[in-house]
């Protein structure tokens, strides 16, 4: 989708981390050609307050996988922003990342399982399946794919795919612990922040796995009315316009599922890009309709007035649908 030159100003006069996205996904510069402007991002307050919380060790207890505030949601924002393993700021949280991981591959957060699942009632190391695919896509995009410590986790998260998408997984760790929903049924969330994981790199877009998860999160898409599978709706709430990408949403889904080429083409992907363009006013802006309370602070946490960042969002995915 063509974006206007007026848009296009109009995001291009945002903050420095806009511009320095804006100026890699639409106007198709390269990293080594805004190294002044990235010194000019690190040193925006909020950004550079969002690096601290992340490397703020240990992180809390992971409660809920779509509390916005937790530094596991932040760290993936910061990588999408342009974050780096070679970034200074970012080398301390990394190194303390690739330490916890559980002997079969996944990365670790700390959470808290009662004894009425099986766990301790205490604070312990453990992944499932709806965080740890975000702390290897973090790692993954900030230039460590490669890594065999990233490598081992993708390649045991993405063994336990099954031909209808990724399932509720969990570590040892967490016990009999389960989501809401029948153990047949695909997890709209693991399954989503899993095709983000593979989405990374062109080689694991086209692992079989991520073309059964891709079709299965189509599938619900397709079925939205009639299929809630772990409580997962993709109604009213679903189809507002949020920013960052923290939950199951349809900026999320369809940021993710537009990386892939066969996804992006297929008419039910162009149903969700249709959502989105609809929703544009006159000058090719979009507004949010939810917004996240923690980063109220943040270009796109107000609902009253057009997001350069949400909008530099959808033209991304849009482009990707259409070219």
């Amino acid at each position: 989708m063509d974006i206007a030159d007026e848009t296009l100003d109009w995001i291009m006069e945002g903050p420095s981390w806009i511009r320095y996205r804006a100026s890699i996904d639409l106007l198709g510069r390269s990293k080594a050609d805004l190294v002044e402007l990235w010194r000019e991002v690190k040193k925006e307050p909020l950004v550079s307050d969002l690096v601290a919380q992340v490397d703020a060790w240990p992180w809390p207890r992971l409660t809920s996988h779509k509390s916005a505030a937790h530094p596991l949601h932040k760290l993936v924002f910061l990588a999408d922003l342009g974050f780096g393993e070679s970034d200074c700021e970012m080398r301390p949280t990394v190194g303390r990342l690739m330490e916890h991981r559980d002997p079969e591959g996944p990365f670790q957060a700390v959470a808290n399982v009662s004894k009425s699942y099986g766990g301790t009632g205490l604070d312990t190391k453990a992944w499932a399946l709806c965080d740890s695919p975000s702390i290897a896509y973090s790692l993954a995009t900030m230039g460590l794919a490669n890594d065999e410590r990233v490598g081992g986790a993708v390649a045991h998260l993405r063994g336990l795919a099954r031909s209808n998408g990724w399932p509720c997984a969990v570590s040892k760790e967490m016990g009999k612990f389960r989501g809401p929903g029948r153990k047949v049924d695909p997890c709209p969330y693991a399954n989503l922040v899993m095709l983000k994981l593979l989405s990374v790199e062109p080689s694991w877009r086209r692992y079989p796995e991520a073309k059964d998860g891709v079709e299965a999160a189509l599938a619900l898409w397709s079925r939205s009315r009639e299929e809630h599978p772990y409580q997962f709706y993709m109604g009213t709430d679903f189809r507002k316009l949020k920013a960052p990408f923290v939950w199951y949403d349809i900026m999320h889904l369809a940021e993710v599922l537009s990386r892939f080429p066969f996804a992006a083409k297929d008419e039910r992907m162009a149903e969700i890009a249709s959502i989105i363009r609809e929703k544009m006013d006159a000058q090719g802006r979009l507004v949010p309709e939810s917004v996240w309370m923690d980063w109220k602070r943040w270009e796109f946490g107000q609902k009253n007035e057009p997001s350069r960042w949400l909008t530099l969002a959808a033209y991304r995915i849009l482009e990707r649908c259409d070219g």
